[in-house]
């Protein structure tokens, strides 16, 4: 998608070396941010094609290194940022799971898998919301806070217990920071379904893989295995002009996924 309604504006995004944060970085530049800060945990080489790409397309990648569990982290962060004198945009899609499919097996977790996956999904978040806050503040026009949330946020789906509930939690986060922060930022969140991205590829075979692929595919109203790139459009449109008039909002980009879900599906 192009256009020209990010123009000049200053885009930071967690978790951007691969996947969802390198296609909304992508697509921010493409669409007129003049600067996009890259945030990696530990994939340098990965976050660095991620700037190719956002230079290829004519915006300035700039590369932060920092764990977003570490508040201190956040903090340096939101320094890179500080020197552009505002963030018009940030997108906490910085995520991690524990792949324990089989959510009866309620020995496949841990108490400490619970505390890693929080720290960096949900206290991540909060944390990058707080070092950038004066940031997002500083524009002329209302910062935007968009939060990678999940489908498993509200059908209690995925890969395990504690990721599922870490999304549910960022939803009601998402809810909480909407009416604090208002009216200098929106916050809202988008929750993908499947994303056909190497994410899925660490937790299981290849066969594995292609088995949930085909089942998602016919299993999803709009017959769909999305990609990174499919699912980018909602969350940057969340952080858009054309959404200045939402806040608090959790938007399901998933296909269609949780149709097939009777509580989703009757409310």
């Amino acid at each position: 998608m192009s256009g020209t309604d990010f123009k000049g504006a200053v885009v930071l995004i967690t978790g951007a070396s691969t996947g969802l944060g390198r296609a909304i970085a992508v697509e921010t530049a493409e669409r007129g941010a003049a600067t996009v800060l890259i945030n990696y945990a530990s994939s340098e080489a990965e976050a660095r094609e991620t700037a190719r790409l956002v230079e290829a397309v004519g915006g300035q990648g700039v590369l932060v290194q920092g764990d977003v569990a570490s508040d201190d982290d956040c903090r340096r962060i939101a320094g890179a940022a500080a020197s552009f004198g505002r963030v018009d945009a940030l997108f906490n899609n910085a995520g991690v799971t524990k792949f324990a499919n089989n959510h009866a097996d309620l020995d496949a977790v841990s108490a400490e898998d619970f505390m890693k996956i929080y720290a960096v999904n949900v206290v991540g978040a909060y944390q990058m919301v707080r070092a950038t806050r004066a940031l997002l503040e500083a524009g002329p026009t209302p910062g935007a806070v968009v939060n990678t949330a999940s489908v498993a946020a509200v059908l209690g789906i995925g890969s395990s217990v504690p990721y599922a509930a870490s999304k549910g939690a960022l939803v009601t986060m998402t809810l909480s920071l909407a009416r604090a922060l208002a009216p200098r930022i929106r916050v809202n969140a988008i929750c993908p379904g499947y994303i056909d991205t190497p994410w899925f590829g660490r937790g299981m075979k290849a066969e594995q893989l292609d088995r949930m692929r085909q089942g998602v595919m016919a299993s999803t109203p709009l017959r769909a295995a999305s990609t990174a790139e499919d699912i980018a459009g909602a969350a940057v449109f969340l952080a858009s002009p054309a959404s200045r008039h939402i806040t608090g909002e959790t938007l399901m980009v998933d296909a269609g996924l949780h149709l097939g879900y009777a509580p989703m599906g009757m409310r």
